[in-house]
């Protein structure tokens, strides 16, 4: 079954038109510590076309999740400029341009699987009636409609993370930002949720722009278009990856060996990186 977007969605994502639906450009970010500051980024830029998934890589606390928090509008850059489709990020927050997915799934506990996935549609304005469709639409994408009034405790970490990923596209986005969404799962769990984003994404219409922050070398390659690698603190680009796998892409693409070419070129240059 596709996701298909709805009116406003399409009348919202050909308003403004822009070559890029994620324009970063010389984005740096300081922070203040007790023993003096710290630059977090220096002169990021980083580009994510429509319908293109880009993956973002690099040494443990250098500023991947930083810099996408700086894209969704929830840090502020020091200097540099974020445009979405455009728009500042508080202007694309404000007509829904983006969805987005943390490590920790941050569902509210009080509210049931349905209830959580219906909250961006609430505060959207949506009736009840197309909120229950909405719903039921993507909690039976996500595999789970048997699940829809059980509470988050009820839930397995990756079913919560299932929950997650429907509230994110919720309003059909067309940018989703997820940052390390299946890193807190075992690997097995993480590698069958790799699949079904692999085929979710091949299924909504138009394809959403994806920004994944990832620190699995193997699951960027498997997802991607390309890779962009990002230097020890304070981050800098040091490379971008193309990533030549065929799509649609399947998970089993996981097991080839041009994968494991991909990723070796990405780890080399995170080791170049003396």
């Amino acid at each position: 079954m596709a996701i298909t977007v709805d009116e406003t969605s399409i009348a919202l994502h050909d308003a403004v038109p822009a070559p890029y639906a994620i324009d970063v450009r010389a984005v740096t970010k300081r922070y203040a510590t007790r023993t003096g500051a710290v630059q977090a980024l220096a002169g990021v830029d980083v580009t994510v076309a429509a319908g293109e998934v880009v993956a973002l890589v690099g040494p443990s606390g250098c500023g991947k999740s930083t810099l996408l928090r700086i894209i969704a509008g929830l840090e502020q850059p020091d200097a540099g400029e974020v445009r979405l489709f455009g728009l500042s990020p508080a202007q694309a927050r404000r007509e829904h341009r983006f969805g987005i997915a943390f490590q920790a799934a941050a569902l509210l506990e009080w509210r049931d699987a349905a209830a959580n996935v219906a909250l961006p549609l609430e505060l959207a304005g949506w009736p009840p009636a197309r909120r229950t469709q909405r719903v039921a639409e993507l909690l039976a994408r996500m595999g789970l409609s048997d699940a829809a009034s059980r509470l988050p405790r009820q839930l397995s970490g990756g079913m919560q993370q299932r929950v997650a990923l429907a509230r994110a596209l919720a309003l059909a986005p067309p940018v989703l930002l997820l940052d390390e969404p299946f890193s807190a799962l075992d690997e097995l769990t993480r590698e069958q949720l790799q699949g079904e984003l692999l085929d979710l994404l091949a299924t909504i219409e138009p394809a959403p722009a994806v920004l994944l922050v990832t620190h699995n070398l193997a699951e960027a390659v498997l997802l991607a278009d390309r890779v962009v690698v990002l230097s020890r603190r304070p981050a800098q680009v040091l490379a971008e990856v193309p990533i030549d796998l065929p799509r649609p892409r399947r998970a089993e693409l996981r097991d080839d060996e041009h994968l494991h070419r991909l990723v070796a070129e990405v780890r080399t240059v995170l080791r170049s990186d003396g």
